[in-house]
């Protein structure tokens, strides 16, 4: 489900929802443009209005959009195909127009490399990579690294390798095996003169190493399987998070078709 309340005048207004109809509103070409910032002002009332006015015939035109409405369906049939940056910016709520941009060319690349290249693979893709980033929030983990210290099974052998070797990517890549074995794919050493820094810094490595996590476990054919809590489990390890995986899960789906 796209929604799961009302959007506009007088509605509820969830975030999640008013970003969505944003995104809708300028996928459709809304004019101005609306900022989709997840906040449901005049300048989105006006545009739920021109829209149900203009295209609908609506008069008077409610300015609310509610979920399974007619005007909800008229939208989503007008999208353009394809993936862009403001689904993105959609699916994940989280993200902002400039994280959508950024990380756009690398993502569609990375999912062309892995063959994330059916509507089951790219919404459970984008589900998944959406929620372990905080909608491209975090490229980075937030704790130093010290916990992995002397951690072989992560490869960690020599001192410092904790904090050098932390969780970087939108999946996120641990310990000096695992970005050995990463760089290695890539044809680039990632344990050498600071290079473990680009899986964060550089949007290409950041997507490219959820891409290379996803195929190394074999995440498409869980994802063939349309298996929410399977594909989780291979991502997360558990359950944590289903919540809004689904909830991103369900956008993908209504965004890509």
């Amino acid at each position: 489900m796209c929604l799961r309340g009302a959007v506009g005048r007088g509605a509820a207004n969830a975030r999640p929802d008013v970003t969505a109809v944003q995104a809708l509103l300028n996928l459709n070409g809304a004019d101005p443009p609306l900022a989709i910032d997840g906040r449901s002002g005049p300048s989105t009332v006006r545009a739920i209005q021109a829209y149900q006015r203009d295209v609908l015939g609506q008069d008077p035109a409610s300015g609310i959009i509610e979920p399974d409405s007619a005007t909800l369906e008229a939208l989503r049939r007008g999208m353009p195909a394809g993936l862009s940056p403001t689904k993105l910016c959609a699916i994940m709520p989280e993200c902002t127009a400039e994280r959508a941009e950024r990380y756009f060319p690398g993502l569609t690349e990375t999912m062309r490399q892995y063959a994330i290249d059916t509507p089951h693979r790219a919404t459970h893709f984008l589900a998944q990579i959406g929620h372990e980033s905080g909608g491209f929030r975090y490229a980075e983990e937030l704790a130093s690294g010290e916990a992995y210290e002397g951690r072989a099974d992560l490869g960690n052998t020599e001192p410092g390798d904790g904090r050098r070797f932390k969780g970087r990517g939108l999946i996120q890549l641990t310990g000096r095996a695992n970005y050995r074995a990463y760089g290695r794919a890539i044809g680039r050493d990632l344990t050498v003169g600071g290079n473990w820094e680009q899986v964060a810094a550089d949007p290409a490595l950041c997507v490219g190493v959820a891409g290379w996590y996803w195929a190394n476990r074999k995440i498409n054919a869980l994802a063939d399987r349309d298996d929410l809590e399977a594909v989780t489990r291979a991502i997360n390890g558990g359950l944590n998070g289903l919540a809004d995986r689904q909830a991103k899960l369900e956008r993908a789906r209504f965004f890509l078709g």
